[in-house]
């Protein structure tokens, strides 16, 4: 039981971009860029796209990827991936990734991984970045956290923690929504009532501190933009033309 797999949440349902996993980019759904990026981790044994809608599933299917049709009623992402990994016993370790990153960094997905088997007592690990822009610490739509000097979660805010009395002295950290769970830790995430925290913030990051369990953090150098309206997808499309070269296709 050393196997580990990783699970793409997918709904074609969003307030700000209406079926955003097929949305194209250099020709191909944004959904399968972040995909194929999973499949290039040495560490995951298995890429599962977990989704409620057929467009979804057919357009994944015919690119080749392994699917799992899920309950419409999942509130987020993460009850989606835990009623897959409910099924899914293989599997010791589970990795929950963003379907809106396509940016996201294999490598990453192979520390998260590596992080779980190497220490028995974490079962619950994510990742952070220092804020390129620190004024952008102060927007609410960007997560922050601190963390103690063993590398767990103290707190997850939208406001910008810790409060600065010497701004300067200051290095916040944006949190990147990708966790690796032990199984048996995402099917009790998922059982948790919401707390007041959770509740206030609107940030499930900070069901399992409510609770008790700890949330160890990476740190990495940088983070990887997320895709949450089609202006975002426009800018990313033009940030991978730049970097490869390449035209859009028309």
């Amino acid at each position: 039981m050393n196997k580990a797999v990783g699970i793409i949440p997918a709904r074609w349902s969003s307030t700000r971009f209406p079926g955003k996993p097929l949305y194209l980019i250099f020709g191909k759904p944004l959904l399968q860029h972040v995909w194929k990026r999973c499949r290039r981790a040495k560490n995951l044994d298995s890429v599962i796209i977990a989704t409620d809608d057929m467009r979804i599933a057919k357009v994944a299917f015919d690119w080749g990827a392994e699917v799992s049709l899920t309950a419409r009623k999942h509130q987020s992402g993460t009850d989606r991936v835990a009623e897959v990994a409910r099924n899914a016993k293989q599997f010791a370790f589970v990795i929950n990734i963003q379907g809106d990153e396509p940016l996201i960094d294999s490598h990453l997905i192979d520390r998260l991984v590596e992080k779980l088997r190497s220490h028995r007592k974490i079962d619950i690990v994510t990742a952070a970045h220092p804020f390129e822009n620190p004024a952008e610490a102060s927007s609410p739509h960007q997560v922050k956290v601190v963390v103690d000097a063993r590398g767990r979660a103290l707190y997850f805010s939208r406001a910008a923690i810790p409060y600065p009395r010497n701004p300067s002295k200051i290095k916040y950290l944006r949190h990147q929504g990708i966790y690796g769970f032990r199984r048996d830790a995402l099917l009790q995430f998922v059982r948790w009532k919401r707390g007041p925290l959770e509740r206030a913030e609107s940030l499930e990051q900070l069901r399992p501190l409510e609770n008790g369990v700890s949330v160890h953090v990476l740190l990495t150098k940088q983070g990887f933009p997320g895709v949450d309206t089609p202006t975002d997808a426009e800018a990313l499309e033009r940030k991978l033309a730049r970097a490869e070269g390449r035209t859009r296709p028309r």
